[in-house]
């Protein structure tokens, strides 16, 4: 089954989330649509995003190091005064020694990036090109282009693009936005980049807990499949509030 069938359930929970949801009259559906809705959302733009995080981050005094690490017990040998360290090293956390958690699995996501503009942020539920395919289109902010996609293959570790991936990714997106090319077709497409990304999947959901590694506190935070944007906000109050669980805790 797609890994986003649960998506489109008839009557979803997050309805109610969006006072402009609606569903879509048959007369509003393409060519192959059972059923449909749409609601207002948002659309974020890495490329401008994760430099603003950064700067957030600088302006209330984090500093950033880039460093080797092969066991989260290295940390405080590397010049650095530990109290509480966060584990966020997504796929990584499969192999990185003190956590070594290996119900982590990559969920290989490839897309194309195109200059034309789709008409919406649109998703479908599922192709007939095989579950591990979807067909989603996401224009972002400020000149950042389309996204078209895409796939979602568990267990998949590799890193390029299989051009004939591309090729489905495409023409599907052409099928349900004819006007991406303005009803020319998928040659038509302006192509920017083929992309792959490897979103770390977690058997059993997302890992956000405490757990003392040879004498430090580590709070995790990983395993967030391919909604790291979406629960971002919500998974760092989370993690803020351990942090100070375990803050409380040495003073007593």
């Amino acid at each position: 089954m797609s890994l986003l069938r649960t998506v489109f359930a008839q009557d979803p929970w997050y309805r109610e989330l969006f006072s402009d949801y609606r569903d879509l009259e048959a007369s509003e559906l393409p060519p192959g649509i059972e059923s449909g809705c749409e609601f207002g959302s948002l659309c974020i733009n890495p490329a401008l995003y994760l430099p603003w995080l950064v700067g957030q981050c600088r302006a209330n005094g984090v500093t950033f190091h880039r460093k080797v690490l092969s066991h989260v017990s290295e940390i405080p040998y590397l010049g650095f005064k530990v109290n509480i360290i966060v584990n966020a090293t997504g796929l990584s956390s499969a192999k990185l020694g003190g956590v070594m958690d290996h119900t982590m699995f990559p969920i290989r996501g490839q897309t194309v990036v195109v200059r034309n503009v789709a008409p919406a942020m649109v998703c479908v539920s599922g192709t007939d090109d095989g579950d591990d395919h979807a067909c989603y289109m996401m224009t972002r902010a400020a000149g950042g282009g389309t996204i078209l996609g895409g796939t979602m293959q568990a267990g998949n570790w590799e890193s390029q693009p299989d051009l004939n991936i591309a090729n489905l990714i495409m023409k599907r997106a052409v099928s349900i936005a004819p006007e991406l090319t303005g009803g020319k077709g998928v040659e038509h497409l302006d192509i920017i980049r083929h992309g792959v990304g490897l979103r770390p999947g977690r058997e059993g959901g997302v890992r956000l807990e405490k757990e003392k590694i040879d004498g430090v506190w580590v709070v995790h935070n990983y395993g967030h499949a391919g909604w790291g944007y979406q629960g971002s906000y919500g998974c760092a109050e989370e993690v803020v509030k351990m942090v100070g669980e375990i803050s409380i805790q040495a003073k007593l």
